[in-house]
């Protein structure tokens, strides 16, 4: 089976990965690139090995989440569609079984809230590990923290994501639960920032949770909002 090590170590994969985060960076929005990537990578991972996935299911997650953004290479506008048909054409030339390409562009074709609905488990699991990478990593240096002074003149992506001091999600066996836990530094930025930007992603995020047959909670500053 093909791994995501393998699809990590591609050279196709490498060079449409570098153009998909040169685009996004010149239209000037938070990271995209290898880091987020492998985020989302690791987190649908382990999302479904908590829930009890076979390693199959997982791995695939994982090549998911690897490539779920590819697809800004082509235009942020419709990234999940245009990335989706792009992993597949990269997949199969890689020699993966057409069924588990097949599994991977459709989990990516939805993953975005704008269009997407968690319609598998290798779906679920991207959406949830996708939205819930909210960290000041995220904002690039040479566009926000030289006007760092100035903070209310930061656009509110870069407010929400520099005042994010860490994210990440948890499995709760015991209370059938999967838990986005955020700590937000208040004095940069109001939670309420933080909804008014993610709020259609934690809809988004608990219904993947309910096709998994869990519970989606939010934590933010150790307060349960969800």
């Amino acid at each position: 089976m093909i791994t995501v090590a393998d699809v990590k170590n591609d050279e196709e994969v490498k060079a449409i990965m570098y153009m998909a985060e040169s685009q996004i960076e010149a239209l000037g929005f938070t990271e995209h690139s290898v880091r987020h990537s492998s985020i989302v990578s690791k987190w649908a991972g382990d999302i479904l090995e908590q829930i009890g996935a076979d390693e199959h299911r997982i791995e695939l997650a994982k090549i998911a989440g690897y490539l779920h953004d590819i697809g800004n290479s082509v235009n942020r506008e419709d990234h999940a569609q245009s990335g989706a048909l792009l992993a597949y054409k990269i997949l199969t030339r890689m020699g993966m079984d057409y069924r588990d390409a097949a599994a991977i562009m459709m989990a990516i074709g939805n993953h975005d809230e704008n269009q997407g609905l968690p319609v598998s488990d290798v779906t679920a699991a991207l959406i949830i590990a996708d939205k819930a990478d909210v960290h000041k990593s995220r904002v690039r240096s040479n566009t926000t923290l030289m006007r760092i002074e100035n903070w209310g003149n930061l656009n509110i992506h870069d407010r929400v994501n520099l005042a994010a001091e860490k994210s990440g999600i948890t499995v709760n066996r015991g209370t059938g639960e999967i838990i986005l836990n955020i700590i937000i530094d208040t004095d940069k930025c109001p939670v309420m920032d933080y909804f008014e930007i993610y709020f259609k992603r934690m809809q988004l995020s608990r219904r993947a949770a309910d096709f998994l047959g869990w519970k989606f909670a939010l934590i933010i500053n150790d307060v349960r909002l969800l």
